[in-house]
């Protein structure tokens, strides 16, 4: 169960660092051990490194190395589109916060800056990776300059995207807003969003929004003159000391950054002696234009004067340099402590902390996507690795999942077949497999065929099998890889890319068996669909089941979920939902789901139950209003093999789904066949989910 938070904003500039930190000291709080994730940083400019990440690891002086913190910079993501390859960007970012997942309690994400005005796909970026990590949202948005209407508006169709993808949103955030307006616009959010959700305004805080003189140096490229340690003033206010001095000083105001020529004595001098009277407001700062530096009589002067500001020579001319500080976005850097203690306090004052940290302790994500499923899938098999025989090791297909399979170090891979030809077959494919690393066996020339063909004898001579069609069987690949499998001398096997599955499953049923207490050996898919797994089962092994035999399948399918992962609420598949069908099939239907609602009275089953009852909550309340499974099943067993077999594959065609399987349920060791259609990502994810059926599921 993800324990995590996604910061989200809709826009550049909404004050978002203020969230961070003021979140990051609530879970510190109440938590002992907080990690910090950014999926995607803008480009650091050369030898520099990510001012948020820097600035909340270094504070906080969380344990996590720099590069660990985030997956991708913006340049490498768009790379990744313009090659077509946006899937690694979220398989990456997966990988990267899993790996801080195993190391923290909780892990607070900060999605992008929107730095790049112009990024379209920005926002639908920052949804799916929230989506993809199954953790839920906190959303900000900017009230400067906006109007109630314009700002809710913005922040309900945030919500509605975030919401559209099954993306908990727990709190709202409208930062920046004008002071005095908070509780209409309270009220406003109660209308919009109701209680659920945490309506939280911040208003302007001007301390936050004014940029820093470091900031101005930067944005300039200043020659700081004197006052280097005074870098972090405020600078509250700008204006051109341009008119006389007895003129200029009446302008002056709280904090005010002056910007004047540099051959101006008078007014550096001026503002000097009104810095240090009652008489005059505080001084953040002196810029000097046009390149040029005081006399050396002024600066002596000024090297005798105690100041509390800094002077800055810039090479630009006063209108240039005024225009660029106006443009100046203020952020919040590690060594401006008061900006961060200001933001942590401003948190805390306007937001209610322990409804807020309840609810993201206590949040239970209920999906799991499709990438974070193949995730898991290849993180448990690694954990044991195991070792897969594939009899069919000339296939093209075979070959290139094993490339992809042993590049990924998830298993021990054994093919059998001949091994010139095999290896003549990948050179000339140019499929680069490091065959030092692969076991390839000949049954008739290995060294366990005469032990194989005995021990075939003594399980099947009640059978009327003599020595030599046991010797004939263990000449067959799939005999011969089922054996090995028997004999401990392998953990599972992986075939049908070119035989039947008749062909496959033979020899698993004949000295195999099933597992104590099974009857029926099924089969389910895993399907990858847009947004959600589902488990359809039975789809490649029983054709017409009776009533007890579809209650075997769905227990078997209902515990293959639950050991994947994925919670499992059964859809019993009929062409009519609750009490209103009747007939010969749809009483099979009925039957078979009282019995396992006998056997399992815990597990979440409806049946019989339509299509789209099942997957459609709109359908599913509005004909089953009381049911736990109706709208969001997640196992659905069909009640034939004609209606399962199409219905996987048309769901896999016209969607898209990545369909993984069949894997085959009941046996006491992990035989899974494919279909003789099969792709390259068929037999790699086939192979992954049969080791991990050998780790004991």
């Amino acid at each position: 169960m993800s324990k995590a938070v996604f910061i989200a904003t809709i826009e550049p500039n909404s004050g978002k660092s203020i969230v961070v930190l003021g979140m990051m000291r609530m879970l510190l709080g109440k938590i002992a051990k907080v990690g910090y994730f950014r999926p995607i940083i803008d480009d650091p400019a050369q030898g520099e490194v990510d001012n948020h990440i820097n600035t909340v690891i270094s504070h906080f002086e969380l344990d996590i190395n720099f590069k660990n913190a985030f997956a991708f910079t913006r340049s490498e993501v768009l790379q990744k589109y313009n090659q077509g390859k946006s899937g690694e960007i979220i398989d990456g970012i997966i990988r990267k916060y899993k790996n801080l997942e195993e190391k923290f309690d909780f892990i607070l994400v900060e999605g992008t800056d929107f730095s790049d005005e112009g990024s379209i796909i920005e926002f639908d970026i920052n949804v799916v990776i929230a989506k993809n990590l199954g953790i839920p949202a906190v959303i900000v948005a900017s009230g400067a300059d906006k109007k109630n209407d314009e700002l809710l508006g913005n922040l309900k169709l945030a919500f509605d995207t975030f919401h559209g993808k099954d993306v908990e949103v727990l709190a709202l955030v409208a930062n920046k807003v004008t002071p005095g307006c908070e509780l209409e616009l309270k009220a406003d959010f109660k209308e919009h969003f109701g209680e659920n959700v945490d309506s939280i305004v911040i208003p302007k805080i001007d301390m936050l929004s004014n940029p820093t003189i470091k900031e101005i140096v930067h944005k300039l490229d200043g020659n700081v003159l004197f006052g280097k340690e005074f870098l972090n003033n405020q600078a509250g206010s700008f204006g051109v000391g341009a008119m006389q001095l007895r003129n200029y000083l009446t302008h002056l105001k709280d904090n005010s950054l002056v910007i004047t020529p540099g051959d101006r004595a008078d007014i550096i001098l001026g503002v000097l002696q009104a810095n240090i009277s009652d008489n005059y407001p505080k001084i953040s700062g002196i810029i000097l234009t046009g390149g040029i530096i005081p006399e050396k009589s002024i600066l002596k002067l000024i090297e005798g004067v105690s100041i509390s500001f800094p002077i800055i020579s810039v090479p630009s001319g006063t209108f240039s340099i005024t225009n660029q500080i106006g443009s100046i976005k203020s952020k919040i850097y590690l060594d401006n402590v008061q900006k961060i203690d200001t933001s942590i306090s401003t948190f805390e004052r306007y937001v209610n902390e322990d409804r807020l940290s309840d609810k993201l302790i206590t949040f239970t994500s209920e999906g799991l996507t499709p990438k974070m499923f193949q995730y898991n899938l290849l993180k448990r098999a690694l954990q044991h690795k195991k070792h897969i025989v594939l009899p069919e090791g000339s296939d093209e297909r075979i070959l290139r999942a094993v490339s992809r399979l042993l590049a990924s170090e998830v298993v021990k891979i054994t093919l059998i077949g001949d091994e010139r030809k095999i290896k003549n077959k990948a050179t000339k494919l140019d499929i680069s497999i490091d065959f030092e690393k692969v076991a390839i066996i000949n049954p008739t020339t290995s060294i366990h065929y005469d032990d194989y063909v005995q021990t075939f004898y003594e399980l099947r001579k009640h059978k009327n099998v003599n020595l030599d069609m046991a010797k004939d069987m263990m000449a067959d690949v799939s005999y011969f890889g089922t054996m090995m499998i028997y004999k401990g001398h392998a953990d599972g096997m992986v075939s049908g890319a070119v035989h039947t599955t008749q062909h496959t499953i033979r020899p698993a049923l004949q000295f195999i068996k099933t597992k104590p207490g099974v009857k029926v050996v099924s089969s389910v898919f895993f399907m990858c669909l847009e947004d959600r797994v589902s488990v359809f089962g039975d789809c490649a092994i029983n054709p017409n089941p009776n009533a007890l035999e579809l209650a075997e399948i769905a227990i078997s399918s209902a515990q293959s979920a639950a050991a994947f992962g994925i919670e499992p609420k059964v859809a019993m598949l009929s062409y009519s939902s609750g009490t209103s069908g009747k007939g010969e099939d749809v009483e099979i239907v009925r039957s078979a789901t009282e019995i396992v609602k006998e056997k399992h009275p815990d597990l979440k089953i409806e049946g019989p139950i339509q299509y789209d009852a099942a997957v459609d909550m709109r359908v599913g309340q509005s004909k089953l209003p009381d049911s736990d499974v109706a709208g969001q099943a997640s196992v659905l067993i069909f009640p034939d093999l004609n209606t399962g077999n199409n219905t996987y594959k048309a769901v896999q065609r016209e969607t898209g789904a990545l369909a993984i399987g069949p894997m085959l349920q009941g046996l006491n060791k992990p035989v899974n066949d494919l279909s003789r259609g099969c792709t390259v990502d068929d037999v790699y994810n086939t192979v992954i989910i049969t080791a991990i059926q050998a780790q004991g599921l």
